[in-house]
């Protein structure tokens, strides 16, 4: 692989960083700026919102930018945000500062995307994606335990000056790694970036609805794999943190996997990590009441779960035709987010108002079984619409 896409990989472990390093500072920051827990996790939240938010405003507006400016620029404001939320006095200058720090995540994966696959051959586009997204799966595994670590003991304005210095190292390694002239640079002018028309193709909504649906059964069951491990499994909260390094495992190889897949078998990958996702999170329903089956089944779960990352955004990718490829890899992202956001809100309703926390897993199946459906219907259509021109051309020979 080309070192650029290792500078790719630097920029991905900042931005996932900042995004979930938060979760386990809610405490302290709660303690800190005078808000309740609650309060603090809307953080979360409003760094999702920063991120679909972005997605338009930033995709459109910079699509026919040469990439590596606008990557250098994009980690500028990654930087810069995460130095704010550091020197925030209070909660609303820090909820401030994570929706701007936001408006960069989903444009950096978005282009970043795009320029992974126009550095390697046709064979190896998803591989270069996942490789991209090791960085995620990288701050998951070290960076979010080690920033905990730090805000804990240290404050939790340490950890976000500790990602701010991330920041800087990224866009040096991007600056020195990364070609001045990308292959990527080729398609910019015929970015469709003056519209969102790109957006309305049918194909391209339904890649963007099957990633939503896909992330709401994912990060739905992982919103509340906290508690379902203690109060379900019977773990003590101990545990917990041992428990998701092996989660954290899962992602890795299951990131890596589902990209080498998707490089030989697209649309099969696609529909295959679909389905085995549904099934892991229906058995986990069971598995969950089981504590050696429990840790097995959250290992399953991240493998699973980013196993479905580069095949769906390269997908979606193809979607876009020629152009527009910059804006539709960036709405995707923010489609990750946006069933993010609502994985949690709708568990959380099953939870309060449904069969409880240990139904959690299975009523995180449904979204992926649907996204399945919705997907094997786009793909047979195609397969359909394609076979059409050559039976035409049959006919007249």
């Amino acid at each position: 692989m080309p070192p650029a896409l290792y500078a790719l990989t630097a920029g991905a472990f900042g931005i996932g960083v900042t995004e979930f390093v938060i979760m386990g500072l809610l405490i302290d920051v709660g303690k800190d700026l005078g808000v309740s827990i609650s309060a603090a996790g809307l953080l979360i939240s409003g760094y999702a919102f920063g991120v679909v938010l972005g997605a338009p405003l930033l995709g459109i507006a910079t699509a026919k930018l040469p990439k590596k400016p606008l990557l250098l620029a994009l980690m500028v404001v990654f930087t810069l945000g995460n130095a704010a939320c550091a020197l925030a006095p209070d909660y609303w200058t820090l909820m401030a500062a994570r929706v701007v720090t936001a408006f960069a995540h989903a444009t950096f994966f978005g282009v970043g995307s795009v320029v992974a696959t126009s550095l390697v051959a046709a064979d190896k586009k998803a591989t270069a994606i996942a490789v991209m997204f090791t960085g995620l799966t990288a701050a998951n595994i070290l960076g979010v335990p080690f920033g905990t670590w730090l805000g804990q003991h240290y404050g939790w304005r340490s950890t976000f000056w500790a990602v701010t210095l991330i920041g800087f190292v990224a866009l040096a390694v991007i600056q020195f790694l990364v070609p001045r002239r990308l292959p990527a640079d080729a398609a910019t002018t015929s970015e469709d970036g003056g519209s969102l028309s790109v957006l309305v193709r049918p194909a391209v909504l339904v890649g963007l609805a099957v990633t939503v649906l896909s992330w709401i059964g994912i990060f739905g069951a992982f919103t509340y794999i906290a508690p379902l491990l203690t109060e379900v499994a019977g773990f003590p909260e101990t545990a917990v943190s041992p428990i998701l390094l092996v989660f954290g495992g899962g992602l890795l190889i299951g990131n890596l996997l589902g990209g080498k897949l998707a490089d030989k078998r697209l649309t099969a990958t696609v529909i295959g990590t679909l389905a085995v996702l549904a099934l892991t999170l229906v058995a986990m329903a069971a598995a969950i009441h089981q504590q050696i089956a429990a840790v097995f089944f959250v290992g399953l779960l991240g493998a699973v779960g980013f196993a479905t990352v580069a095949p769906l955004q390269l997908w979606v990718l193809g979607k876009a035709g020629d152009g527009g490829q910059s804006l539709v890899s960036s709405f995707n992202i923010a489609a990750f987010n946006l069933g993010n956001a609502l994985g949690a809100w709708l568990l959380g309703l099953v939870i309060d108002h449904g069969p409880g926390l240990a139904a959690v897993p299975l009523f995180a199946a449904l979204s992926p079984v649907l996204a399945l459906a919705i997907a094997t219907v786009a793909i047979r259509r195609e397969q359909r619409q394609a076979l059409v021109p050559v039976e035409a051309a049959a006919a007249r020979c």
